[in-house]
């Protein structure tokens, strides 16, 4: 088995009822679950998804080798040597729709949709909310931090505090997406065409006599690319004027220092004096990078105290999403076949919020024609056409059903898309460029109160009246 070989990144209670599906005949039977998240990260308005590549990299190389089949040969379970022989030939063939990445998305609307067999669609749930979950995640801290930052340039430094080489690189394509310039991981650069920036450690001017030796030497290598880490030592006693010292050597060579770094202490007070003394010295065009445990709070207010720093490293806080470290995204059946065809099943709990929205559903982004932005997310049967066909439509809160209005002249955007028909994909991914280029217009379809980072207004997640009738019908018909 190679550690690339991701059929067995499942629960084995997938496994189980694969097994289970398969000992009584059920496993072809179509089933239809949603992948959604039934709570805002953060505090946030809104969070941004992330993840699809992935998922699709891994469908595409879904396979169960020897190695996979003989390690089920030995579970406790004694899986029948027919059922780990059909696991041998394991193809995806269903249908796979999704929310395009860097869209927009909240709470309760699904935002990938499986068609399949029961067979397939509960071996692959664990990774797509492994995917989903982490990457959607992460790019909304990064969305969050972006919001804050403006135009300032932001480079995500988190590799040596992410959770494993794979939480990095994906940690950093998320951030990527949803604004942030740069990463300091080279394979993630390498993989998805990310920028890839980095200045130098403590270590460099350690492993010198002196600190302006360091500093020295270092330009004198890359004198195009060169940001000094000014707080070895100390900052305004030392590393700033050994720094300018620099600066002013490189200037007779004809080249320009790119930046300097803080690193510790007070970052509004030293960006201050760093930037009258950078200025005083005739270097006004000398970046100031902070970096240290940085997040969208200490940006904030660094910013609000009008601190002079043009790049910001942020890192730990954001590719471990320190301070909400899961998304809790979920993965339900919502309609299954029968004689019949499909029907609509349900889930009802004891917790109002895990209640499921039964059927096979559309989910459409009403924008208005009149002010450009967006309405609502209005989630419909499938077999409903009002929306679709631009009629009235009643929005109302599906919690509190008397708070409603009508809209009319409407655009309806579908947002679920299809990725994946009958096992085939359907066409090919956008690239880098053309997703972060979407996040952006996304953001424009949104009032200004959906998106700050205080207390933000709560979007409007509605259901069709049918699909709200349908649900409240089958909670009656299974109370008992």
């Amino acid at each position: 088995m190679t550690y690339d070989n991701l059929a067995l990144h499942t629960d084995k209670y997938q496994i189980n009822m694969m097994y289970a599906h398969w000992m009584q005949g059920t496993g072809n039977d179509r089933a239809v679950f949603d992948v959604y998240f039934r709570k805002l990260p953060f505090g946030n308005g809104f969070a941004v998804f992330a993840g699809l590549e992935r998922i699709v990299k891994y469908i595409e190389n879904l396979r169960f080798e020897d190695e996979d089949i003989s390690y089920l040969g030995e579970q406790e379970e004694q899986y029948q040597p027919e059922f780990l022989e059909k696991l041998r030939s394991f193809r995806f063939t269903g249908d796979l729709y999704a929310v395009p990445e860097g869209t927009l998305v909240f709470p309760n609307e699904p935002l990938i949709r499986v068609e399949a067999s029961f067979f397939e669609a509960h071996l692959i749930e664990t990774a797509l909310l492994n995917f989903m979950n982490y990457q959607t995640l992460v790019a909304t801290k990064a969305a969050r931090v972006k919001l804050v930052a403006g135009d300032d340039m932001l480079l995500e430094f988190g590799t040596r505090r992410a959770q494993e080489a794979d939480a990095a690189i994906w940690g950093a394509r998320a951030a990527y997406i949803a604004g942030f310039d740069a990463t300091s991981n080279m394979r993630a650069g390498k993989l998805f065409g990310i920028p890839a920036k980095g200045t130098h450690a403590h270590a460099w001017v350690q492993a010198h006599g002196s600190e302006e030796e360091a500093f020295d030497r270092f330009v004198e290598v890359l004198p195009d690319q060169s940001t000094l880490l000014v707080d070895t030592y100390d900052t305004l006693r030392s590393g700033l004027p050994n720094a300018i010292k620099t600066a002013r050597e490189l200037e007779k060579r004809g080249k320009r220092l790119n930046g300097i770094r803080l690193d510790s202490g007070d970052l509004s007070y030293l960006s201050h004096k760093a930037r009258e003394m950078l200025d005083k010295a005739g270097f006004p065009d000398v970046k100031i990078f902070a970096s240290n445990d940085l997040d969208e709070n200490i940006i904030f207010n660094l910013k609000a105290q009008g601190a002079r720093i043009d790049v910001w490293g942020v890192g730990t806080q954001l590719i471990t999403a320190a301070d909400n470290p899961a998304l809790g995204g979920v993965y339900k059946l919502v309609a299954r076949e029968t004689e019949e065809g499909l029907i609509p099943v349900i889930k009802i709990s004891g917790n109002p919020e895990k209640v499921t929205t039964p059927g096979l559903k559309h989910v459409y982004r009403i924008i208005s024609r009149e002010t450009g932005k967006a309405e609502a997310d209005y989630i419909a049967l499938k077999e409903e056409t009002d929306v679709q066909e631009g009629r009235r439509i009643k929005l109302f809160d599906p919690v509190h059903p008397y708070i409603h209005k009508y809209v009319e002249n409407y655009e309806a955007r579908e947002l679920l898309l299809p990725v994946y028909k009958d096992g085939k994909l359907i066409g090919s991914l956008p690239n880098m460029e053309e997703i972060r280029t979407y996040h952006q217009e996304q953001l424009k379809l949104f009032w200004p109160e959906y998106l700050r980072k205080l207390n933000p207004e709560s979007y409007p997640v509605d259901l069709s009246t049918k699909c709200w009738e349908q649900k409240m019908r089958m909670i009656e018909e299974r109370r008992v």
